[in-house]
């Protein structure tokens, strides 16, 4: 095997496993460096037809890519008024076997107490965030929960650093558990520090 050869294989191989993501922020950004991958290796070879090709595709993937990171979303925090909203139910049975894969401790049952608010990106709930007090300035995350097409850290950043939501409630400490390594990426992506094993602790000012 030449060694160009193996950059087109991982060009393709990119490209394959491009089109399984369900996200679609992370299937343009893995699609466009398989596209450029593979344009590489049609330039190596004088493959022409294949460089065109997907010189074109890596275009087509920096233009949305940069469109939706310039979009401007509206975001706004929704209550769900209580635990057993209709609608609260319709999508933790939906999204059920996603959050269990993430918060395998969670059930809503076990929290009648906890406060649950929707994430409302464009009006579309993209997330549901669930916590309870553990005093007047701490509060314990049950669940911060984005739904698999909008994971690109947008709801979280609004949540935790662009709305006012934190600072009226008068909260200052943030305490949540994470039983998964991709959320434990996602923690300190936001800040947050390890305590133990298992918990997280962010304080804001």
């Amino acid at each position: 095997m030449q060694w160009y050869e193996i950059i087109g294989y991982v060009g393709s191989f990119l490209i394959a496993v491009s089109l399984t993501m369900k996200n679609i922020w992370k299937l343009r950004k893995i699609n466009l460096l398989g596209a450029a991958t593979f344009a590489t290796y049609g330039a190596i070879i004088g493959a022409y037809p294949v460089l065109i090709l997907n010189s074109f595709i890596s275009l087509v993937d920096i233009y949305y890519l940069w469109g939706m990171y310039r979009k401007r979303d509206y975001f706004t925090l929704l209550p769900t008024n209580g635990p057993q909203g209709k609608y609260l139910l319709k999508f933790l049975d939906f999204y059920g076997k996603d959050i269990a894969a993430i918060f395998p401790n969670f059930k809503k049952e076990d929290h009648s107490d906890a406060q649950f608010y929707f994430i409302l990106r464009n009006m579309i709930p993209t997330g549901l965030f669930v916590f309870k007090e553990e005093d007047h300035e701490t509060i314990h995350i049950l669940l911060d929960y984005a739904i698999p097409d909008y994971r690109d850290l947008k709801n979280a950043k609004f949540l935790y650093f662009t709305a006012d939501f934190m600072k009226e409630k008068g909260y200052k400490k943030l305490i949540t558990e994470s039983h998964h390594q991709i959320h434990d990426k996602y923690l300190k992506a936001l800040g947050f520090e390890r305590v133990d094993d298992k918990t997280f602790l962010k304080t804001i000012g």
